[in-house]
């Protein structure tokens, strides 16, 4: 499913002449002006999975960013947005079968990781309560409590509960139904799964951090079964060569000089890769000898 067709970003010609009429103050940077325009990256046209690759500063995460402003996609994570980033979304144009559905929206390291501190918030909120009922367990263990109005039952029910169970199923259930300690790889990889629905555009923002290989593929997957079966369109900054992988994806190489469209064996990130593996493969399928079991 097409949602967004196109999107174009101002040459820089448009951006030279856009610096001129604020060159009568100082600043020290005109970003994301000047970002793109270097490697003549002028034009996307998007296919049901695209994906931007790139190195450290190739600008995929900022040609990201600035499709989620021209669009008005929602955000969960606070964006530190500059002071040029709406005047150069003006210059860009986009180009869309009708109106984005609802459900749109980028999702970015930065959602990710807030995920992650919530999650540790929450698990820290329990461990603290959980020590404290330790010691509460203790002291109902022993207590004198005797009932004298109806406004202590709460208390002596609590009694009882303590004389009849163990420390550690007392504390379990008085903390209840605790939240499962999640790592980080798995909390980014829930944050992608629940973030993700039917029948909308999806701008992913190096989804593949804190995730293992393992979990990199079962995203990949996801991706794949939502573009095909459920109606939805991706575009991903990534240089993960899980994602880049992914069947019919159109892939920008945004190292390449002008910036190019191609195929994911041909990047120079995933060649690099591949000569390191190839370099080790003797010693990985040794290894991988060993770890058959014995007959």
């Amino acid at each position: 499913m097409l949602y967004l067709e196109a999107f174009t970003f101002p040459d820089g010609d448009r951006e030279f002449d856009y610096a001129l009429g604020v060159k009568r103050k100082c600043y020290a940077s005109l970003y994301p002006f000047g970002a793109l325009s270097r490697r003549r990256f002028e034009r996307i046209d998007f296919e049901p999975i695209t994906i931007l690759c790139g190195g450290n500063g190739a600008g995929k995460s900022t040609a990201l960013n600035v499709i989620a402003c021209k669009l008005g996609l929602a955000r969960d994570s606070a964006f530190n947005e500059t002071c040029f980033l709406r005047d150069y979304a003006a210059l860009c144009g986009a180009k869309t079968r009708g109106e984005l559905p609802p459900g749109s929206r980028i999702i970015t390291s930065d959602d990710v990781f807030d995920a992650m501190l919530g999650v540790r918030e929450i698990n820290g909120g329990i461990d603290r309560r959980r020590d404290e009922l330790f010691d509460e367990y203790l002291e109902a263990k022993r207590s004198r409590f005797q009932l004298r109005s109806m406004a202590d039952y709460d208390e002596l029910s609590r009694v009882v509960r303590a004389r009849s169970r163990t420390q550690s199923r007392f504390v379990r259930e008085e903390v209840g139904v605790e939240m499962r300690t999640f790592s980080n790889g798995e909390t980014a990889f829930e944050r992608f799964a629940q973030g993700i629905d039917e029948n909308a555009l999806y701008l992913l923002d190096e989804p593949e951090n804190s995730l293992s290989a393992a979990r990199a593929q079962e995203l990949a997957k996801l991706i794949e079964d939502a573009a095909r079966f459920f109606g939805c369109q991706f575009v991903i900054s990534t240089h993960s060569p899980f994602l880049l992988s992914l069947r019919g994806a159109k892939i920008y190489d945004l190292d390449a000089d002008p910036v190019d469209v191609k195929r994911w064996t041909q990047l120079s990130s995933v060649r690099e890769n591949y000569a390191f593996w190839k370099r080790h493969a003797q010693e990985i399928e040794r290894d991988m000898g060993e770890d058959e079991p014995q007959e």
